[in-house]
């Protein structure tokens, strides 16, 4: 007779310790917003808790910690919200679907989206398994990209898509992507995160256009092939 297999029960010590993660890193986007990552303080989010710094250490053992788990945190969010497209679409989303679930994820929470993607904080060095969240983004955009059209017979190669032929470790996972495919997906990452950075750092304002529209240009553009 097989017995069945049961999930280990959180215990309420460990309840406890999630709950004060999870509020310590509530503060800690509250301070990133007031000042930016590169201010970011344990010590500062301790008092704010009524806790003492050595207490805080406690539950993160220092800033980079922190800091590592709000980038997995934003990275598996917006990850997520790929892969849900992804499976809506059996696999095979649509670009201009990516590109719109890219701009709502950034233009939710603006701070996460700069501490993703915006300057480096000084100092810090995200670990592997970052790496690896980010790797199944691009894995999706590739698989949009590996099924949009190639461009049409007899049109002349980019210089960039034959340098891709022999730099695509980023790639890894799709060895059968053309170089044209590639060519896409990093035009499409690139252009799409300069459009978005600009609008979010408020450098359109003022000049009378509708960044929504600028990006939906931006999105026809590259999916007119």
């Amino acid at each position: 007779m097989t017995g069945s297999t049961k999930t280990p029960r959180e215990t309420p010590r460990e309840r406890y310790r999630q709950q004060v993660r999870e509020e310590v890193k509530e503060k800690a986007w509250q301070q990133i917003a007031g000042s930016g990552a590169s201010a970011l303080s344990l010590n500062a989010i301790a008092k704010q808790m009524g806790m003492s710094g050595p207490a805080l250490y406690r539950y993160f053992a220092n800033r980079d910690e922190l800091i590592t788990e709000l980038i997995r945190d934003a990275y598996r969010s917006l990850a997520d919200a790929f892969l849900a497209v992804a499976d809506a679409g059996a696999g095979r989303p649509a670009l201009p679907e990516l590109a719109r679930v890219l701009r709502r994820w950034a233009l939710a929470d603006p701070h996460r989206y700069f501490l993703v993607y915006g300057t480096p904080v000084p100092g810090y060095h995200a670990p592997q398994d970052i790496t690896g969240i980010a790797s199944e983004m691009m894995s999706v955009l590739l698989d949009a990209c590996a099924a949009a059209p190639e461009p049409a017979p007899g049109a002349e190669a980019h210089a960039f898509e034959a340098h891709l032929a022999d730099h695509r470790d980023w790639a890894e996972g799709h060895p059968d992507a053309t170089p044209a495919a590639l060519r896409l997906a990093m035009t499409f990452w690139s252009r799409l995160h300069g459009t978005l950075s600009l609008e979010l750092a408020g450098h359109f304002t003022g000049m009378g256009l509708d960044p929504a529209l600028l990006f939906e240009a931006e999105v026809d553009t590259l999916t007119a092939r």
